[in-house]
């Protein structure tokens, strides 16, 4: 799939490069650090190197009562592709910097 807008919130307000932000979404987050997912031009983002990402995967739509939250990743923004005459103008890559999953979120009562 690709990046849904209006899934993204800024979580801190800090200079570009240690913001960071929550991303809520049905993707796996496998699919979500594949390049090409985030696009700053595309998709009218303002992510630079350093910003963290956090993703959270849910069952179904997020925030929907029958929605469960399976899977929550942490990346961070390795390069983005300023040149707007690139092949890949825009593009965000990013690479995961911590893993938790349901199993390891719950309680074990």
């Amino acid at each position: 799939m690709a990046y849904t807008e209006g899934n993204l919130f800024a979580q801190i307000n800090a200079p570009p490069g240690r913001m960071r932000y929550r991303y809520d979404t049905e993707d796996h987050p496998d699919v979500v650090e594949d390049a090409g997912y985030f696009n700053n031009l595309d998709d009218d983002l303002n992510l630079q190197k350093g910003d963290e990402l956090l993703a959270v995967t849910w069952s179904d739509t997020p925030f929907e009562a029958a929605s469960t939250i399976s899977q929550v990743k942490a990346f961070m923004v390795t390069n983005v592709i300023a040149n707007d005459a690139a092949a890949s103008a825009g593009a965000v890559n990013i690479a995961e910097i911590l893993i938790s999953t349901a199993g390891a979120l719950s309680s074990g009562t």
